[in-house]
């Protein structure tokens, strides 16, 4: 996957694909979540796709849940507490592993670099 201590620095062009590949993995990894949400709020409380959208993005962002759900029913508003739980929990999961993603190429060329050997 990554080079070892032992190989050459990858150059550039192929340093910056390897970023962006990951980046695009980690962005896939999002983007689904963020359908899973939506769809979870629009199944269990019976709100728009906009509506949808601003509530999914809001916890898998760790910014909290958007909605107001008072003015539900009390028997739509404890499938839409638990979906809300159960989503932050994953969300709180995806966000770490998209962060390790996007880092793992720049940590790695960090510590090749440390790694290598400067001849005089």
């Amino acid at each position: 996957m990554f080079e070892h201590r032992s190989q050459p620095l990858l150059p550039r062009h192929k340093f910056a694909s390897r970023v962006l590949r990951y980046g695009a993995v980690a962005s896939a990894i999002l983007a689904v979540s963020l359908l899973f949400g939506m769809a979870g709020y629009r199944y269990f409380a019976g709100i728009g796709w906009t509506d949808a959208f601003y509530n999914a993005s809001m916890i898998l962002t760790g910014m909290g849940p958007g909605l107001d759900i008072d003015h539900l029913s009390q028997e739509r508003q404890d499938p839409v507490r638990i979906f809300a739980g159960l989503y932050a929990l994953y969300s709180g999961v995806v966000f770490l592993v998209a962060s390790g993603l996007m880092l793992s190429p720049l940590l790695h060329r960090f510590f090749h670099i440390m790694h290598l050997d400067i001849k005089d």
